[in-house]
């Protein structure tokens, strides 16, 4: 029989995890919304192409005049035959574009991704100028003798393409002419966040110091691994894969607007491929912790942001017990103090260093250091009489 003290114990070994939504994740997945997502667009791609075979038909059976050629009461069953035929022939239709579209707004999404609000809309407003000029330059063409109306449409095209084009390109400069500042972070690759970042945690750190510009993208396939962790049977397993989900929370906060979590199928097999594929179609850059993601991701040109590799370049300059050679020029604000400077203007007090106001010691022993957003502070010490 299970006592309340029972109970008491079972819920703190387990605390309560994050509510999850229908897949099962905290938040939305890669899995059943893409998938009915495609369907949807599959069903109304077919549906459509059905109705249009149909009509087409349906007008074609006018032109040839059925009633004519086969007389009454069968024409009405040699028209329904051609409907019939027609939107089986759409509906066919349907099914192999079907089969090609969704590659194509995955494409569309990735380049949606790189692409910032400013360039979209700017590259919108020169397809419309790109369609007017084709419209103009379409006037003259279509007069030209036999060639004018095959030559119609591929100039409508080239033209438009090139205005979008064009205006994509130079959105920054024509948003400056018309007096508006692009705040495009285009120029900054989006930062995708391995696992092993998230539970790190330092990541929170680095984004409160403002040193990680550019969109967050957390991908769906990460907080799937998170979660395995989480119900992993191991309790070490269990304990990052809960610290990790703590912490994404805490980077949706910190970072606010710029946090995406991103859905959607990606291919690879394993976190690491997937992250490295996305990377690469997203044109960003991953943030980790992991040695090896990092020195694959490297190898493909894949720009890799690893934190273990900034906590290296901002360790302290001096550690307790090192050895400083320093120039004592002023007196300090203690007694007996003597305060001098490194080389890359790091302060350094020396206990005892009143006495030695401009001269060099070669061998202060380092006591401590102070970090602070004003700068680093070193204390030091004169050595022991007989070193």
């Amino acid at each position: 029989m299970t006592t309340s003290t029972d109970k008491d114990r079972a819920a703190q070994a387990d605390p309560p995890r994050p509510a999850t939504t229908g897949s099962g994740l905290p938040y939305p997945s890669a899995g059943t919304p893409p998938r009915r997502a495609r369907g949807i667009v599959a069903l109304v791609t077919q549906s459509v192409l059905m109705l249009l075979g149909a009509l087409g038909a349906y007008q074609i059976g006018r032109r040839i005049d059925l009633g004519a050629a086969i007389g009454e009461p069968w024409h009405y069953l040699a028209y329904i035959g051609v409907i019939a035929l027609g939107a089986i022939i759409g509906w066919g239709v349907g099914s192999l574009i079907a089969r090609w579209l969704p590659s194509r707004m995955r494409a569309i999404d990735r380049a949606a991704d790189t692409r910032s609000a400013g360039e979209l809309i700017v590259g919108a407003l020169g397809l419309v100028v790109g369609l007017v000029a084709a419209a103009l330059a379409g006037v003259a063409v279509a007069r030209l003798p036999v060639v004018g109306p095959y030559l119609l449409l591929p100039v409508v095209l080239l033209v438009a393409y090139v205005f979008t084009r064009i205006a994509a390109r130079k959105h920054a400069d024509i948003l400056r002419l018309v007096g508006i500042r692009s705040r495009s972070a285009s120029s900054v690759a989006p930062r995708l966040i391995d696992t092993s970042a998230i539970i790190d945690g330092r990541i929170i750190d680095v984004m409160d110091a403002r040193f990680m510009p550019g969109q967050i993208v957390i991908p769906a396939f990460v907080l799937e691994e998170l979660q395995r962790l989480a119900d992993s049977a191991d309790p070490e397993k269990r304990q990052r894969g809960r610290r990790g989900l703590d912490l994404v929370e805490r980077i949706r906060e910190t970072g606010d607007q710029r946090v995406q979590i991103r859905t959607g199928e990606v291919a690879g097999e394993g976190v690491d491929a997937k992250l490295v594929n996305l990377a690469r179609d997203m044109h960003a850059s991953i943030v980790t912790t992991d040695y090896a993601l990092n020195k694959v991701a490297r190898i493909q040109g894949i720009e890799v942001l690893n934190i273990n590799e900034l906590a290296i370049a901002l360790k302290p300059v001096a550690l307790p017990g090192e050895t400083l050679s320093v120039r004592i020029i002023r007196e300090g604000r203690e007694y007996d103090q003597g305060v001098g400077y490194l080389d890359d203007g790091t302060m350094v007090v020396v206990e005892g260093g009143r006495a030695l106001v401009g001269g060099d010691v070669t061998d202060v022993e380092v006591t401590s250091a102070i970090q602070n957003p004003s700068g680093k502070m070193i204390f030091a010490r004169l050595p022991a009489p007989g070193r």
